[in-house]
């Protein structure tokens, strides 16, 4: 996906959506709802008779009426504030000009017996209810009671509130219609306020008309703004859930278009197709393409000889060096190839792979070195199942073939091979056979009851097989390196000549030697050569 021509993949979208939904918070907040925010709640509203809700409460119910004892009385406790940043002006409610009243408190059911204002947040809010005039107080023409359409009334001036300021009536009232007995319906807030700028009912501050907003103690934000805090936890978690347990893998430091062909080992093919499938991805806009799927991984030896004949058919000469083509190989190619150079990528750790009804985990080296010599042929003789044992290997010329009999069989060979089909092998009688690539080596073992092969240790995802340890080792690069593992080999890249440094051969091998293309190696059980201590030899330390 792009954006205004730039890459976003999900990470860059977890990342733009954390930045944005704290904005578009507090513009919500703090430009929009707060900006003039006419805020209101009822402390208190019981019954006079409810010491549950109030203990001293009964002392009302001798309050006298003009009729005797008030009918069912009540008193509501409400608070008036700004609950926004700017200040709220006399001008600033929505009633007629020559209205002094700014706020209507309704009471259905109930009258109002009397009102008095018990807490100011500043002292300069007195004026606002009452005015003296000599040793008279009265109370100001926008403060008052009343009846509206049968229901008690509450009018409260238009007060000048500066951000944070406050004031609480308390009214004291009695049941003027309804059902005895029966709670009353809640208070009803009537005001608004015009939130915009500009002079008396210009069009901008109409249109920017806010709604008193029903407050609570302490209150942190509005439910508006909590939920959009919400999605930003939400965010900041998932980013943080992916960079920790599936993080970015960092875009080639160059890309360089073109088609990019691999081939050779099979063993080594899973890291190195997903590697230049992430190089190809990270690199689309230049127009990088790979050609890396079974039919070109035929082998270490294969891969070899069809580089050289990839270079003869190109007609590449002197300093020249093919550009688009890399050949892998388990350990260095057998024979002498002068056209072609190698680079050690990595050293990868191998295992010999058994099926699992031989009923063998372990063996020693020297158990194994006598069943490819044809000494042990029967599974029970080590301790395992009564069955033959099926010798299942590469052909000749795999690389991972030559670490077996290089480092684990102490330079001899395997077998020959008694027959080209592993299906045609009796499974009454040991016998071995020959396959062309690690897949079908690992699909052969497990499905050959007393089976034994051998592959790279990461791609044995195949049910059926168990990894066997040598010397009670496990295959580990741990104990590869601290020498208690002795079945690995050094990875190699071979190129036909040179490659031009700004061909996708050479930009290509640069990220998988020194940049995000080694983590890749590293996911599939490598070791890449540059955290070795000799990265040019590229052994384990």
């Amino acid at each position: 996906m792009s954006l205004f021509g730039v890459e976003l993949d999900f990470n860059n979208v977890v990342a733009i959506v954390s930045v944005t939904i704290p904005v578009l918070a507090f513009v919500w907040e703090f430009v929009v709802i707060r900006r003039k925010r006419l805020g209101y709640r009822f402390q208190m509203d019981v019954l006079a008779t409810d010491s549950t809700h109030a203990p001293s409460a009964a002392v009302l119910s001798q309050l006298q009426g003009r009729n005797g004892l008030l009918n069912e009385p009540s008193f509501v406790l409400v608070r008036v504030e700004n609950a926004g940043w700017r200040p709220i002006e006399a001008s600033d409610y929505l009633a007629p000009p020559t209205s002094d009243t700014g706020i209507h408190v309704l009471f259905k059911d109930r009258r109002v017996v009397g009102m008095a204002v018990t807490e100011l947040s500043h002292p300069v809010l007195g004026p606002f209810f009452v005015t003296v005039h000599g040793d008279v107080a009265q109370e100001t023409p926008g403060f008052g009671m009343g009846a509206q359409n049968g229901a008690g009334l509450i009018r409260l001036p238009r007060v000048t509130l500066n951000p944070g300021a406050h004031y609480k009536v308390l009214a004291v009232l009695e049941r003027s219609s309804g059902i005895p007995n029966t709670p009353f319906p809640a208070p009803e807030f009537q005001a608004d306020l015009i939130g915009g700028e500009g002079p008396p009912f210009a069009w901008s501050r109409w249109f920017a008309r806010l709604k008193p907003a029903r407050t609570e103690a302490h209150t942190f934000a509005s439910r508006p703004a909590l939920a959009f805090i919400g999605l930003l936890a939400v965010a900041v978690l998932l980013q943080a859930g992916l960079t920790l347990f599936w993080p970015a893998r960092p875009a080639p430091l160059d890309c360089v278009g073109g088609t990019l062909r691999l081939q050779g080992s099979t063993a080594f093919a899973p890291a190195v197709t997903e590697a230049a499938k992430e190089y190809a991805r990270l690199c689309e806009a230049k127009g990088a393409k790979v050609v890396a799927d079974e039919g070109s991984f035929q082998g270490s030896g294969e891969g070899i000889a069809a580089l050289e004949k990839a270079g003869a058919d190109a007609g590449i000469s002197g300093t020249e060096g093919l550009g688009d083509r890399v050949s892998f190989t388990d350990g260095p190619a057998d024979g002498s190839h002068p056209q072609v150079l190698p680079r050690p990528i990595a050293y990868s750790l191998f295992t010999l792979v058994v099926n699992q009804d031989a009923k063998v985990r372990s063996l020693t080296l020297q158990q194994i070195r006598d069943i490819y010599t044809l000494k042990i042929t029967n599974w029970s003789d080590v301790g395992g199942a009564d069955l033959p044992i099926h010798l299942v290997d590469r052909h000749r010329g795999s690389g991972t073939r030559g670490a077996l009999e290089q480092r684990v069989l102490k330079g001899r060979s395997v077998p020959e091979a008694g027959v080209d089909d592993c299906a045609q092998l009796d499974r009454n009688k040991p016998g071995v056979c020959e396959v062309d690539s690690t897949g079908t080596l690992l699909e052969r073992t497990a499905s050959l009851p007393g089976a034994l092969g051998y592959s790279e240790a990461g791609s044995v995802t195949t049910g059926g097989l168990v990894k066997l340890r040598i010397d009670d080792m496990p295959p580990t690069l741990e104990g590869v390196e601290d020498g208690t593992y002795p079945y690995w080999q050094t990875e190699y890249a071979y190129t036909y000549g040179e490659p031009p440094a700004d061909s996708i051969a050479a930009a290509f091998l640069r990220y998988l030697t020194d940049q995000g293309g080694k983590d890749i190696l590293r996911e599939y059980g490598n070791r890449p050569c540059s955290e070795t201590e000799y990265p040019l030899v590229c052994t384990p330390t």
